[in-house]
């Protein structure tokens, strides 16, 4: 479900665009006349914000501010099978591609969390950018980093099996465990159809890759974190021709 935000006095909306990144050093004056072009709209968690088949809804080109909360993007195979590119959190942006060119979207917006979201028509969009360099060019910097990413994920998908996928999917999580030198932890763990979103899997692949981790003692998990005790011998199986389990 979602709600048009409760409207302030003046019908100003109480949420404000100051926290999102992408419009750093903007003028307070140029940045509430931005706030009150925009439709404000709460989301309930799981919620549709945008669909690849509302394209021929014109709306559907504005560019979206993720003002609370946080949203996944997403796509579906035609099996149905999730695939997903990223989680917007609060003070980030998504559907900038269509506000520019004007084509239809190429993914699916759905609420993480119970979020909200401020849209800016393109045409407001396209000419912040046109006056603003330092937005254009925070802009260009994030389409760099989805150019990369996307690049990586295709050199997976051409050169590592399914259980290697996830094997890099986890290392990708990892941080330094803070109490123990030389082991590393995956906090939170994310659930294991998210994993298998993200690599391009089956969650039955992802069940058997962390089973078979845990039984090698190559990884232990306690609730949500998932501890890895041998980091060089996952990033082994990785790099192994047979991309079988650990062995």
């Amino acid at each position: 479900m979602a709600l048009v935000a409760d409207k302030g006095a003046g019908g100003k909306a109480r949420e404000t665009l100051e926290h999102i990144g992408l419009f750093e050093g903007i003028p307070k004056v140029v940045l509430a006349d931005i706030e009150r072009q925009a439709q404000w709209v709460r989301y309930a968690a799981g919620a549709q914000i945008l669909t690849r088949d509302s394209n021929a809804d014109t709306a559907t080109r504005d560019a979206m501010f993720v003002v609370k909360g946080s949203v996944r993007i997403v796509s579906y195979s035609a099996s149905g099978r999730e695939v997903s590119y990223a989680i917007v959190s609060d003070g980030g942006y998504f559907g900038e591609l269509s506000a520019i060119d004007g084509e239809p979207r190429s993914a699916n917006a759905v609420a993480e969390t119970a979020c909200v979201i401020a849209s800016i028509p393109p045409n407001v969009f396209r000419t912040l950018l046109a006056e603003y360099p330092g937005v254009a060019l925070r802009l260009i910097e994030k389409l760099i980093r989805i150019i990369r990413d996307c690049d990586e994920r295709i050199m997976d998908l051409a050169t590592l099996g399914a259980y290697q996928r996830v094997y890099r999917e986890i290392l990708k999580r990892a941080k330094p465990d803070p109490l123990r030198s030389g082991s590393w932890l995956v906090y939170p763990l994310p659930t294991q159809l998210d994993i298998a979103s993200y690599a391009s899997t089956t969650r039955e692949t992802v069940a058997r890759v962390l089973s078979s981790l845990t039984s090698a003692q190559v990884c232990s998990r306690k609730g949500k974190t998932l501890y890895i005790r041998d980091r060089q011998h996952l990033e082994q199986l990785i790099a192994r021709t047979d991309p079988g389990f650990p062995k």
